[in-house]
């Protein structure tokens, strides 16, 4: 069985979701904070994380942004009483893998749930077999372990991708000097049925450049092509793009 962390301070949600994601054969363990959240990833290791948003302490933005800061990976969904774009944005920018607005039918968390793992096991968030190491200034992207590594005075340092990272720098490098739109990268990264809107590459680009780039507001790899999307320009190349 997949196992489940909800976290959320309201206990009658907590047992509502937990019959629920039962029933849908999800082991779930709940957590009403996040003081125990740690300690509990690394003792029942599950397969995703649904937390809310408005909690007393330390609130799921900050803990989504404290996970993703160490490095880790995990599959988050984000709940939380405001649904409006501007609030769904900030949550994939702390690293939310998707976003589900209270008050919400159990079915659709599921099926949230569903399209998450699902994103994470597809081809385009597995390792790459025969993928090859593609290197770019200081970095060398492993395709076949996953691995994004930069080479600093200290030695090699590794950089830990969330599966949809990982999924949108392989698709443009995979498509290295060719403008990709933004609609065509959400085919690639999160499949032909998802729901995303176009601003979720926006924030992906967003947090790939803040990883890889000397200057995120002059990027030099991750270039934006106006009134089309985005390109990976390799270093042999700096033709055909615009950085904004």
């Amino acid at each position: 069985m997949k196992k489940i962390l909800l976290v959320d301070d309201d206990p009658e949600l907590r047992q509502l979701l937990a019959t629920y994601l039962a029933r849908h054969g999800y082991d779930t363990l709940l957590l009403p904070d996040t003081r125990q959240l740690d300690a509990f990833l690394e003792r029942y290791q599950p397969h995703l994380i649904v937390l809310d948003l408005m909690m007393p302490g330390e609130d799921g933005l900050a803990a989504c942004r404290r996970l993703r800061g160490r490095g880790e990976t995990l599959p988050i969904i984000m709940l939380t009483a405001r649904d409006e774009p501007v609030d769904r944005v900030i949550g994939l920018e702390m690293g939310a893998d998707d976003y589900v607005g209270k008050p919400f039918d159990p079915r659709e968390l599921v099926a949230r749930i569903e399209a998450v793992l699902r994103r994470g096991a597809q081809p385009a968030a597995a390792p790459v077999a025969n993928g090859g190491v593609f290197r770019f200034g200081d970095w060398s992207f492993d395709r076949a372990t996953r691995k994004l590594a930069r080479q600093s005075n200290n030695g090699e340092e590794s950089v830990a991708l969330t599966s949809g990272e990982f999924a949108l720098l392989n698709a443009l490098v995979s498509n290295a000097g060719r403008p990709m739109k933004r609609e065509r990268l959400l085919e690639l990264t999160r499949g032909e049925d998802s729901e995303s809107f176009d601003r979720a590459i926006d924030v992906q680009i967003h947090r790939l450049r803040r990883l890889i780039e000397a200057d995120p507001s002059q990027p030099r790899y991750l270039q934006t092509v106006w009134g089309v999307g985005y390109v990976f320009v390799p270093d042999n190349d700096a033709a055909g793009a615009t950085g904004e």
